[in-house]
């Protein structure tokens, strides 16, 4: 359960820093969410694969709820992967925006 509980606490960090900085859901809901999902669903068809393929094997932990979605498949994994894919967006957004104002704000300086 505390790896469930750290999960969605790091998430609502995410979720702070894009709602004050209209990264990603703050900015664009609809794109944002499409984003997340198919990040999501790409990653879960990535680990399906793996465990189809014996690579990918769950083992119990005291920090997990014990909750399985299916064989190998903990409840956990589709929140992780959907938090890789959430912070992957907002790290995107936040680098693009950095990197597009920094020649402008460079410029700027120089013509000072």
């Amino acid at each position: 359960m505390a790896y469930l509980i750290a999960l969605l606490v790091s998430a609502s960090g995410v979720a702070v820093l894009d709602a004050r900085f209209r990264l990603a859901f703050g900015r664009d809901p609809r794109a944002a969410a499409l984003t997340v999902a198919a990040g999501t669903a790409f990653f879960l068809a990535w680990d399906a694969a793996a465990i189809a393929a014996g690579i990918f094997e769950h083992r119990a932990s005291p920090l997990t709820t014990g909750l399985m979605l299916g064989p190998e498949m903990p409840v956990e994994e589709p929140v992780f992967l959907a938090f890789f894919s959430y912070t992957a967006l907002v790290l995107y957004s936040g680098a693009r925006r950095v990197l597009v104002r920094r020649p402008a704000t460079r410029a700027a300086k120089e013509s000072a």
